[in-house]
């Protein structure tokens, strides 16, 4: 990511890589702002609610490695569920 930011200022990267370095560096923000909720007193508690909180207001709270957790899962699971009905 700051290599793509360094090379931007030189001009030598395109539009593309930027908009990936811009993404990366938003999820860096999301994950150190659940960062600071996970430091406060009833962690378990508060994070769950302000993820909820962010869904209901449209607000994407998690970093985007979160976001399709669940369908990996199930990726992963479905190739050894056909492997087993062969």
């Amino acid at each position: 990511m700051l290599v793509t930011y360094k090379r931007y200022t030189r001009k030598q990267a395109n539009r593309e890589e930027l908009r990936e370095a811009n993404r990366q560096f938003g999820d860096l923000l999301k994950g150190l702002g659940l960062g600071m909720f996970a430091v406060l007193p009833f962690a378990p508690i508060t994070i769950p609610i302000v993820v909820k909180l962010g869904k209901v207001v449209g607000v994407d709270v998690l970093p985007s490695s979160f976001n399709n957790m669940s369908e990996r899962k199930r990726q992963r699971k479905s190739p050894v569920l056909a492997g087993s009905k062969e």
